[in-house]
């Protein structure tokens, strides 16, 4: 297994047959984006490497049937606003409270400033591992192992529905809607017309009948403030989206979205105004131990300010 360096791991990509005639060649092909002289830049300092961990040099001849090993670069990255909060270690688990604005893993434009690298460079854990996802614009309790010979355990009881987790949400209030709280949306989510968005099936997905929802959230109103109220969230599956659209189906759109009902262009990220929902807890019996673990969020989410006298609490 390759190392880690400076908390990054490195990612690789198959070499298929074909006309290339040094690895340089594939590369430049492979990745458009990337022009040659970066990645003789990269072949330079060793980030370009086979399964043992030999250096690439551009001129080297294409072999095909085996892998190519890279350590990504993000030049210019902005550094995240926020610093990123423990809530708790032990020989087994990392729990961490993440803040908006950062993603949990790199990913196209984010790569020092996301939540694993920058925990295992804190930390110096080099073999820490997300055992779930939050998206980047919501915060709150994220899980990580240690131990990679135990993710497959965790991993299952997410699988598993095992973990109880429960979420706040901040959207408008929802006078005048024919809605009974609480309430559970169950539907069925597939991948909107764009890649960044799901969406709720209608009659059919693909010339097909829809069966059994995929995906479902109960829903609790608890406080109102002006014209906004806050909202408890229990999914009891783990979609992409799930609880964005769900709210948004509802016509409760979470405050601060910048995806749902409407996707508004990369790099409209406003500070002041995050996407209002927080991954408040979670809990679940441990597969390693045995032992019954929660934990909660140290964060709160903020309504728009609103007269005090406008707060009705539920």
């Amino acid at each position: 297994m390759l190392p880690v360096r400076d908390g990054v791991g490195a990612s690789q990509v198959g070499l298929p047959e074909g006309p290339w005639a040094c690895m340089l060649d594939f590369l430049v092909q492979r990745f458009p984006a990337i022009p040659a002289a970066q990645w003789r830049e990269r072949m330079a300092r060793g980030d370009v490497v086979d399964e043992a961990g030999r250096r690439i040099t551009p001129g080297e001849p294409y072999t095909a049937h085996g892998k190519l090993y890279y350590y990504r670069s993000v030049p210019d990255e902005e550094p995240s606003a926020a610093p990123v909060s423990v809530l708790f270690e032990d020989e087994l688990l990392v729990v961490a409270d993440k803040p908006h604005f950062l993603s949990v893993t790199p990913s196209g434009h984010y790569l020092q400033q996301t939540l694993l690298v920058q925990l295992r460079r804190q930390l110096g854990l080099d073999g820490l591992t997300p055992l779930h996802r939050l998206d980047r614009e919501t915060a709150g309790v994220v899980l990580l192992a240690k131990q990679p010979a135990t993710c497959a355990l965790y991993h299952r009881l997410f699988f598993s529905q095992g973990v109880t987790k429960t979420y706040e949400a901040i959207a408008a209030r929802p006078d005048g809607m024919a809605l009974q709280f609480p309430l559970t949306r169950a539907s069925t989510l597939v991948e909107g017309e764009h890649f960044m968005q799901m969406r709720e099936a209608g009659g059919e997905v693909a010339g097909e009948a829809v069966g059994t929802p995929n995906a479902s959230t109960r829903i609790e109103w608890l406080e109102t403030r002006g014209a906004h109220a806050r909202y408890r969230l229990w999914p009891a599956t783990g979609k992409r989206h799930q609880l964005r659209v769900h709210m948004a189906a509802l016509g409760l759109p979470i405050l601060g979205d910048r995806i749902y009902p409407r996707l508004l262009p990369h790099g409209s990220d406003d500070p002041a105004n995050p996407l209002r929902l927080l991954a408040q807890a979670i809990a679940f019996r441990d597969p390693v131990t045995g032992q019954a673990r929660s934990f909660a969020s140290r964060q709160r989410l903020d309504f728009p300010q609103a007269p005090q006298a406008d707060v009705v609490l539920r």
